[in-house]
């Protein structure tokens, strides 16, 4: 929550309050001014404040109890009450602030209006709260379970949605017309591009896992060229055609792959030195991409709370949509994660292979010239 100034405190340096801070002080002084109008504010509570001042000062007037009218038209004794519970939690409140609130509030019988304009922002702020929570997990490169942390998270969002569906109506027109940022750029370290490069080899090397392999994508690898070659693979896969080193040269060349920057030579290269297996790096590759799309997902959700335009229901429709996305990857993530029980009789690991947890020395990379990033 922030301090507001008292309103005659308003300074030309002063950042211009929010609509929001009209909203509390309109509130409050409804309140302090009407009491009865406590009733009208359901479910506000005081947590639902920006201010903190303005929440001390809510949370006294519902701790009291509700004065006589007529002996509050009369005298001040209720108010001075209210300031006295409010202090100790607002040391900085006045007796003059809580006499400016009163000539403020425009209408108290407009209580209702104002206590939805503050649960209104509220939403807002834990919105973007939680998508800025999103964006640091899935960032954290301390985690030991970074998907599974950043996909609780997402979930956490989901309930937040629903939570808020009930608090507002839908109305029509909903969904928002913010200008939404593009996808998260996506940083290719060498480290990553080589686990690109060793999914190749090894799906060339055992093609009849990269047939089961239907959860990666072409949209999850870093580097295009990976993804053309990967798709010329499992295009080989999928007919039942013979799987090599030369036979995948063979369908980069139908595809159009080969150009003065990338030779066969090249081709050869980048599917010819398997290590581990197909879906150990599979899982790495669609776990960055995963990680990239929660960074979208946030910073999507971020701009709509940004924007004041947006009403709590476009809120809850364009993040629930850009929640979409990320859950669709995570339905890959899932069936990529999810290990199928071996036919009877079929050992669980090929002979000879290396366990699926190992890691290979890195592979010499292409030139620079022939990566076609």
């Amino acid at each position: 929550m922030t301090h507001t100034p008292e309103p005659d405190e308003d300074s030309d340096l002063a950042p211009a309050p929010r609509p929001v801070h009209y909203a509390e002080q309109a509130l409050l002084g409804a309140l302090l001014l009407e009491p009865v109008r406590l009733a009208d504010t359901e479910p506000l509570i005081a947590h639902h404040f920006d201010n903190h001042t303005h929440a001390a000062l809510f949370t006294a007037i519902r701790v009291l109890p509700a004065p006589d009218p007529d002996d509050h038209a009369k005298d001040t004794a209720w108010l001075n009450a209210v300031l006295d519970q409010a202090r100790p939690h607002a040391p900085g409140l006045s007796a003059s602030y809580i006499h400016a609130l009163i000539q403020f509030c425009p209408q108290p019988k407009h209580a209702a209006a104002y206590a939805r304009m503050i649960r209104e922002d509220n939403a807002r702020r834990v919105l973007r709260g939680h998508a800025e929570r999103l964006a640091s997990t899935a960032t954290d490169p301390g985690l030991p379970n970074p998907a599974a942390s950043t996909l609780g998270l997402a979930d956490d969002i989901g309930r937040v949605l629903d939570a808020l569906t009930e608090q507002f109506a839908p109305h029509p027109g909903s969904f928002p017309r913010t200008a939404l940022p593009s996808e998260f750029p996506r940083q290719a370290g060498e480290e990553d591009l080589n686990e690109e490069r060793l999914l190749l080899a090894t799906a060339t090397a055992y093609p009849a896992e990269a047939r089961q392999m239907r959860w990666l994508a072409e949209a999850d690898f870093l580097l295009p060229l990976h993804a053309a070659l990967w798709r010329s693979i499992t295009a080989l896969v999928h007919r039942g055609d013979m799987v090599d080193p030369v036979t995948v040269l063979g369908e980069a060349q139908h595809r159009g792959l080969l150009t003065g920057s990338l030779s066969p030579k090249d081709v050869m290269a980048l599917v010819s030195t398997p290590a581990g297996s197909p879906e150990y790096w599979g899982e790495k590759i669609v776990k960055r991409a995963l990680l990239a799309r929660a960074q979208t997902v946030a910073a999507r959700i971020t701009a709509y709370t940004d924007d004041p335009a947006n009403t709590p229901h476009q809120l809850i429709t364009g993040s629930r949509r850009a929640l979409a996305d990320l859950n669709a990857l995570r339905t890959r993530w899932n069936r990529a994660t999810t290990t199928a029980p071996a036919p009877v009789g079929r050992p669980s690991a090929r002979a000879g292979q290396p366990p699926r947890a190992t890691s290979p020395p890195l592979q010499p990379a292409l030139p620079a010239s022939r990566a076609h990033r």
